[in-house]
């Protein structure tokens, strides 16, 4: 009964199910409405951010009539002058609440000396620091009202904008000069790879487009050479073990009678060894891992056969469907673009901020002093509360919607992957426009079950991200035991994203192919998965490998390539080899490219192999071979497997 309830029930026939169900209703509704929702929300967020905010407030001085300096009215002005500096030390902290209450204008230099007015003994020419739109000269107010009214400065000192005068430099000034100093090399640096990249811009394309092409051409040939890849892999292993535990067997019994040492220096420590027992040592240790490799190959040998004929199958999957190789492109775009929406985001509800201190300041003329206290304490509070939540709310969003591109991209590939598994006559059965076909019932039909699975994960990551928060702020804290607790829920729950992505990918197979809801989709595959546990394992990890050494190849395929071309070794293009001031510029690009792009095709190929992994295993459930209940799978895996049908796709017609 326990096994029954882990487990489940196999899948038993279904006549009516020849591949992905076309006839299919709308899945997980409510989710979808919610999602829909929190697109509204953050709509709305962006609304209001991008209405108040606006970047450049932190990056530039604001005057007191929120006017940036140097641009608009204040085209010429890119210095801020405070009035009563005095007033913003008054302040104390909640000057970084409230701003400094003391008038601000924005001046074309910086004062060039030392200066304080005095109403008794000066005249209107003195006042060379007044308010925008403020005549002293033509005012007929005296010169102590127009000091006690802030209309112009009281005073004002010598001061310069980017220089440290030299004799006094401190510890902050110091290091103030450095960080300058190390930007001003950073950007030299940054100019000089600009015009690299520039230089050699359309030679760094080519190099992208061969990697594709490399990449592509690898994925074909993936079919003639998977299996060889895996089976000299494991020979080589067990070779390299069986080499190594003869060699220090030998070694041990050439030199047991022996007295021979060596001795290692850890700093203070020293130890003596002796060579025989280290042979030894070393000896058992290859032993037991060969013979657990020996062991692994025996009992795993046929499901080792089948991982290498399902690779070889998504090869072909991908070879007659080659428009699946564009379809990450999409995705990866729609990533970009959603990650530069939540940046943009989320600098304007921080330069809101200030928009809204100063929108507030201008009050101060028309209300008393208590009343305004009141109404900008309250008025800062709710900024300060709309600032961290829409923060918060967009993080959220960006994580959802990342989420939810991905999983449209593995359901889209999944639908189409599947529907060449349930073609009989491949690739005749296979129905025309596969993947619009899929995509089309992604966003007819499985929205909300995407905007489900992609919550899940959103909301795991969210608290992760809450954990690290709580990690950071415990840096330097004499609390081990919060520390222990920390670092073991942050484990936890790494280890339960990667769970759930496992599973959220496998629900988007079932989902693509059945058309039902998330979360019995979900329990379908879990229970699917735990029923073939052992090919699982190795299907997934044979995967990982062959993908690993793919990805490997193109990736030194293109950085080998760019490197002999860049450096002018390849005699018959040293003509084409541009002057450049690092030519490891164009090779780094490449190189990352290269491994995008390979990362990009690889991730489909990697999704036909699942795919087609659990249409097989939905297979050998469902039908038996026989007229009735054929097997869809390929003829190499009937042989591994021993099955066979009674009717064969040739015979389709006359059956």
């Amino acid at each position: 009964y326990f096994c029954c309830i882990i487990l489940g029930k196999p899948l038993t026939y279904d006549k009516n199910f020849k591949g992905p169900i076309k006839d299919r209703s709308c899945t997980d509704i409510i989710c979808c409405l919610l999602f829909l929702i929190f697109i509204v929300g953050l709509v709305v967020v962006a609304f209001f951010a991008f209405k108040y905010g606006d970047p450049r407030l932190l990056v530039y001085p604001v005057n007191s009539n929120n006017e940036i300096c140097g641009y608009g009215n204040q085209l010429g002005k890119p210095y801020l002058l405070f009035f009563d500096l005095v007033a913003c030390g008054r302040m104390g902290m909640g000057v970084f609440v409230t701003g400094c209450p003391t008038p601000q204008i924005c001046v074309a230099s910086c004062p060039t000396e030392n200066n304080v007015i005095i109403a008794a003994a000066s005249t209107k020419s003195d006042l060379k620091y007044c308010k925008d739109g403020f005549d002293a000269d033509s005012s007929s107010k005296s010169i102590a009202n127009m000091l006690k009214d802030e209309d112009c400065a009281t005073y004002w000192f010598k001061s310069q904008p980017c220089k440290i005068s030299s004799d006094s430099i401190d510890i902050p000034s110091l290091i103030l000069i450095t960080v300058y100093g190390t930007f001003l090399k950073a950007k030299e640096y940054g100019e000089k790879i600009i015009e690299d990249v520039v230089t050699a811009w359309w030679m760094i394309l080519i190099g992208l487009i061969l990697a594709m092409v490399f990449a592509l051409i690898w994925i074909i040939i993936m079919r003639w050479i998977a299996g060889f890849m895996v089976w000299f892999t494991i020979l080589a292993f067990i070779s390299l073990f069986g080499f190594s535990t003869g060699w220090t067997l030998y070694q041990y019994y050439q030199l047991k009678d022996t007295d021979q040492s060596f001795h290692i220096q850890f700093s203070v420590i020293q130890m003596t060894m002796s060579k025989p027992k280290l042979f030894l040592a070393f000896g058992i240790i290859s032993g037991i891992i060969l013979l657990i490799a020996v062991l692994i190959l025996l009992f795993l040998c046929s499901r080792i056969r089948i991982a290498v004929s399902l690779i070889k199958e998504g090869s072909r999957a991908v070879g007659t469907m080659m428009f699946t190789l564009i379809c990450p492109i999409f995705p990866f775009f729609l990533q970009i673009v959603v990650i530069g929406f939540w940046l943009t985001v989320a600098v304007y509800p921080s330069s809101s901020v200030y928009y809204l201190k100063a929108s507030i300041r201008t009050k101060k003329c028309t209300l008393n002093q208590i009343l305004f206290v009141t109404i900008l304490f309250h008025n800062l509070l709710l900024i300060n509360c709309f600032v961290l939540y829409s923060q918060i709310f967009n993080l959220f969003m960006m994580f959802w919607l990342v989420n939810f591109v991905v999983a449209l991209g593995q359901m889209t590939l999944a639908g189409a992957f599947a529907s060449y598994y349930w073609a009989f006559e491949k690739p005749k059965d296979i129905p025309a426009f596969p993947i619009l076909s899929s995509l089309w019932r992604c966003f007819r039909y499985h929205l909300g079950s995407l905007a489900f699975g992609a919550l899940i994960i959103a909301i795991v990551q969210m608290i992760r991200l809450l954990l690290e928060y709580v990690d950071a702020k415990l840096k330097g804290k004499e609390n081990p035991v919060a520390k222990f607790f920390v670092k073991c829920l942050k484990c936890c729950f790494w280890c339960l994203e990667k769970f759930l992505k496992f599973l959220n990918k496998n629900a988007y197979i079932l989902i693509a192919a059945h058309g039902k809801n998330f979360c019995t989709s979900a329990k379908n595959a879990f229970m699917l998965i735990m029923r073939n546990i052992v090919r699982v394992v190795v299907i997934d990890k044979v995967t990982d490998f062959l993908l690993l050494i793919s990805k490997l190849v193109v990736v030194a395929f293109a950085a080998a390539s760019s490197y002999f071309f860049f450096d002018g070794r390849i005699e018959f293009l040293a003509s084409f080899t541009p002057s450049l001031n690092f030519y490891v510029v164009p090779i780094v690009l490449v190189t990352l490219g290269s491994y995008v792009i390979a990362s990009c095709f690889f991730s489909v190929y990697e999704m036909a192999v699942d795919t087609l992994f659990l249409c097989f295993l939905e297979d050998l459930e469902r039908n038996d071979g026989s007229a009735e209940k054929p097997y869809f799978m390929s003829k190499d895996l009937r042989k591994i497997l021993g099955k066979k049908n009674v009717i064969s796709p040739s015979d389709k017609k006359e059956f």
